[in-house]
C-alpha cells in the first residue's frame, strides 16, 4: 500500500504536463485520471446542485450523481487518450513548448484541446450511456450542452492559465537556484583535476626534465581545450569523451607502456547532452587509485550506449580494485561531487555505481536519463 501511494504521488507530480517519457507505470496515470475526473465531476455536480437550490434534497443528489459522474468518467478517459496520443506522436520540440512559459499560444492550445475533448466525451457518453436507466435526466440538447462545453472549457482554461503561470515562475526560481548550486559543485571539481595533473608534472621535473616538458605541453593543450567546457552548463558526450581522450593521452605520456586505453561510444550516445566533467574524475580515479599503484601494465576502457531511454556509461580498469589496501588516501570528493550534481540535475533518475570488475579492477557505471 505504501508503494502504491508513493507511485501515485510521483504520477501526480507531472500529471498536468506533457511528457515523452515518464518514470511511473501507465496504470498510475489512469488512476490519477480517474481521481481527477471524479473530483471535477463532484465539484461541478455540487455547483449545479446549489445553483438549482437543491442542496438540501438528498433524493436529487442520488438521482443526478450516477449519470453525471458516469459522463464525467467518459470525458476523463477521452482526455487521457487524446493527451497520451499527443505525447506519443508530437515531436519533443512541441512537448517542450507546451511545458514552457504559459503564454497566449500555449493557453489557446490547451483551451481548444480541452473543448474538443469535452465535446467528444459528451458525444461518446451519449452513445455508450444514453440508454442506461437514469441517463435520461441529463440534457443532451445542443443548445444547452454545447454552450455548457464552451463556457466551462473557457472558464477552466483561464483558471489553468493562472495556475500554470504561477507554477512556471516557481519552477524558474527553483531552476535558477539549482543552477547556482551546480556551478558551485562544478567549481569544486576543477581544482581537483588541475592539482592532480600538476602533481604529475612536478614529480617528473627532477628525474626527467625532457619528459616533464612534453607532459607540460600536452597538459597546456588539454587545458586550453577544456577551459571552455568547464564553465558550460551542458556539453555533449562527444565533447566529454574528447576531453577524456586528451587526459588519457596525457597520462600515457607519463606512464608510457604501463597504460593503454580504449573509448567506445556510438553516435546516439555521443549526441546526448550532460553536465561537464562527469567522466574525467572517474578516469582519474581509475588511474590514480587503480593503475598507478600496481607494477604491471593496466588498461582503462570507456564504453557508452543509449538503452531504453537511458545513457549508460562505464569506466572500467583492471587495476587493484575496490577491496585492495589503499596506498594513496582519498576523501571521495570526486565521486561525492558527481552524485550531488546528478541529484540536483536529474533527481532520482540518475545514478553512479561502483562495483568490482572481472577478473579484477573496478567498474564505474553512470546512468543518465536522456532529458534532465
Amino acid at each position: 500500500m505504501t508503494e502504491f501511494i508513493a507511485t501515485l504521488r510521483r504520477a501526480r507530480k507531472d500529471f498536468f504536463k506533457l511528457r515523452k517519457h515518464r518514470d511511473v507505470p501507465a496504470w498510475s496515470m489512469w488512476v490519477m485520471t480517474f481521481l481527477v475526473a471524479m473530483a471535477w465531476g463532484i465539484g461541478m455536480l455540487t455547483l449545479a446542485g446549489f445553483a438549482a437550490k437543491r442542496g438540501a434534497s438528498t433524493a436529487w443528489w442520488l438521482e443526478q450523481a450516477p449519470p453525471f459522474l458516469g459522463t464525467t468518467l467518459v470525458i476523463g478517459a477521452v482526455f487521457h487518450i487524446v493527451f497520451s496520443l499527443i505525447e506519443r506522436l508530437a515531436p519533443q520540440r512541441f512537448i517542450d513548448w507546451t511545458n514552457g512559459e504559459p503564454g497566449v499560444g500555449v493557453s489557446a492550445f490547451f483551451a481548444v484541446t480541452s473543448m474538443a475533448c469535452v465535446a467528444a466525451g459528451l458525444s461518446l457518453a451519449y452513445v455508450l450511456l444514453g440508454g442506461l436507466p437514469g441517463m435520461e435526466r441529463l440534457d443532451w440538447t445542443p443548445e444547452r450542452s454545447w454552450w455548457s462545453v464552451v463556457t466551462g472549457s473557457v472558464f477552466f482554461s483561464v483558471i489553468w492559465g493562472l495556475w500554470a503561470w504561477q507554477e512556471w515562475h516557481e519552477e524558474q526560481l527553483k531552476r535558477q537556484t539549482k543552477e547556482a548550486e551546480l556551478r558551485l559543485l562544478q567549481a569544486q571539481i576543477e581544482p581537483h583535476f588541475l592539482f592532480n595533473t600538476l602533481a604529475n608534472v612536478r614529480s617528473l621535473i627532477d628525474c626527467d626534465p625532457k619528459e616533464a616538458g612534453e607532459l607540460l605541453d600536452a597538459f597546456t593543450d588539454h587545458l586550453r581545450a577544456s577551459l571552455t567546457t568547464m564553465r558550460a552548463e551542458s556539453v555533449t558526450l562527444d565533447q566529454e569523451l574528447a576531453l577524456v581522450g586528451h587526459y588519457l593521452k596525457l597520462m600515457q605520456l607519463r606512464m608510457c607502456e604501463r597504460l593503454s586505453f580504449g573509448i567506445d561510444a556510438d553516435e546516439a550516445a555521443r549526441a546526448v547532452s550532460l553536465p561537464p566533467l562527469l567522466l574525467q574524475p572517474l578516469v582519474e580515479n581509475a588511474i590514480h587509485h587503480g593503475l598507478e599503484c600496481q607494477v604491471e601494465p593496466g588498461h582503462v576502457e570507456v564504453h557508452a550506449r543509449v538503452q531504453d531511454g537511458v545513457l549508460r556509461i562505464t569506466v572500467t580498469d583492471d587495476g587493484l580494485g575496490l577491496d585492495a589496501p589503499r596506498n594513496r588516501k582519498g576523501n571521495g570528493v570526486a565521486t561525492q561531487n558527481i552524485r550531488e550534481r546528478l541529484s540536483r540535475r536529474y533527481g532520482s533518475r540518475a545514478r553512479l555505481h561502483l562495483e568490482p570488475a572481472q577478473p579484477k579492477g573496478t567498474r564505474a557505471l553512470l546512468e543518465l536519463p536522456l532529458t534532465p
